[in-house]
């Protein structure tokens, strides 16, 4: 693998970290700035929004823009934000803060899988975004975990100024390792959006909203689940959750791995499994090793489709493959949103703290069908396609009708 691949994965670390340390960070945030913890919580729901409308937003804005200045360019506006955010005077300056970090999220993966993927060989494509994806599982085991303890015991401040350093390690990283690449000639926005048309893109993308939504259900309701149900003290959730992250990373390195050598079994493989793991955790939550077990094996199996969902997109938006590939990570944070949502609902209408679980079962079970769905249909073009290709090879049309007899 090339030694880029280090530089966009030191980028994604520190994205990965932003992302998610603000939930460890929360109390200290709304005590700091004297508001309630759900006002605090617009700091995670406005970093999602901003990944979901930044990832079109930003990859349509650097479309004219080598991919490698591009990437340089994100990571700036990312060190912009949180430089911002570790700053901010009131509790408005922070929600700016982060929202301008979230600006860069979706279109540094996008086209930094587009990048990764490009220094490879065709067969290793996967296996190369993984590579970068595992700076973002990482963050879940090692920055999270650290940047809430640095949080707690320096200020959450420090905290976002790291985060921040990290930044700009990662854009002299680009500077330094990413090879210059040309702007791709005769790639137009309306090549672009031409890749929405293709139903198998779209296939995908429904995929990564429910796949990855059915993790988020579970995960984000984890603290009172544990806590709760299956009666971990608060102060090993942190521990629970680098088990979650670990997962994270394992799961990362063999989605790639098996995506390159058979993509779509892979996701049959991981989402159906996924969703049975997810309705297990309903009884399993209601013991510790059970729970941790779980825990760690829905980390695995959630970051599993990541590759090889993301490799679909490329594949199948391959004449523009930018903007989809951008979009698609937005996918994952809307995922997160829809499924938070959801599992908010099911608590609140009595059903237990457990009750997310089955809500995670069925996204991702529905993120099966879809798959299932996606793999006939390719099927289907494909032998419609030899079938073609055999008429062309053989000269031979379809044979005529008999003609109708003459009568004398």
């Amino acid at each position: 693998m090339p030694l880029a691949l280090l530089a966009l994965a030191i980028g994604a670390f520190g994205i990965g970290t932003t992302e998610f340390v603000i939930m460890g960070l929360l109390p200290e945030v709304a005590a700091g700035y004297g508001v309630s913890i759900p006002t605090a919580g617009l700091l995670v729901t406005g970093y999602a929004l901003g990944v979901v409308l930044g990832a079109p937003l930003m990859t349509v804005l650097g479309t004219r823009v080598p991919r490698k200045r591009m990437l340089m360019l994100l990571m700036g506006l990312f060190v912009i934000g949180n430089v911002l955010s570790a700053l901010a005077p009131v509790f408005g300056v922070m929600l700016a803060g982060r929202v301008v970090a979230s600006l860069a999220h979706g279109a540094f993966f996008g086209i930094g899988s587009v990048v990764a993927a490009g220094l490879v060989a065709p067969e290793k494509k996967a296996g190369a975004i993984a590579m970068m994806f595992t700076g973002l599982t990482v963050a879940n085991v090692v920055g999270v975990p650290l940047g809430t303890l640095v949080g707690q015991h320096l200020g959450w401040r420090v905290t976002f100024l790291i985060v921040a350093a990290l930044g700009v390690i990662g854009l002299l990283g680009i500077a330094r390792l990413v090879p210059d690449l040309p702007r791709p000639e005769g790639v137009r926005i309306r090549h672009e959006l031409a890749a929405f048309r293709n139903v198998q893109v779209l296939l995908a993308m429904a995929m990564t909203v429910l796949g990855f939504g059915g993790v988020f259900a579970a995960i984000t309701y984890i603290t009172p689940m544990l806590t709760n149900v299956a009666g971990f003290a608060d102060t090993s959730i942190t521990w629970l959750l680098v088990l979650f992250g670990l997962g994270m990373v394992a799961g990362n390195l063999v989605g790639g791995r098996f995506a390159d050598r058979s993509l779509m079994p892979m996701l049959y493989v991981s989402l159906g499994a996924l969703a049975v793991v997810l309705a297990l955790f309903t009884l399993t939550a209601h013991d510790k090793i059970g729970a941790a077990v779980t825990v760690t094996l829905i980390g695995a199996l959630g970051f599993a489709t990541v590759p090889p969902l993301q490799k679909r997109v490329l594949d199948q938006a391959a004449g523009a493959p930018t903007l989809a590939s951008a979009v698609n990570i937005g996918a994952f944070n809307l995922g997160n949103a829809l499924a938070a949502w959801l599992g908010g609902i099911v608590i609140s209408a009595g059903l237990g703290w457990t009750a997310p679980n089955w809500v995670g079962a069925a996204l991702a079970a529905s993120a099966l069908v879809l798959a299932v769905v996606s793999g006939a249909l390719e099927r289907r073009t494909g032998h419609r396609a030899a079938a073609a290709g055999r008429v062309i090879a053989t000269g031979t049309p379809a044979p005529a009708p008999a003609a109708a007899p003459v009568s004398s």
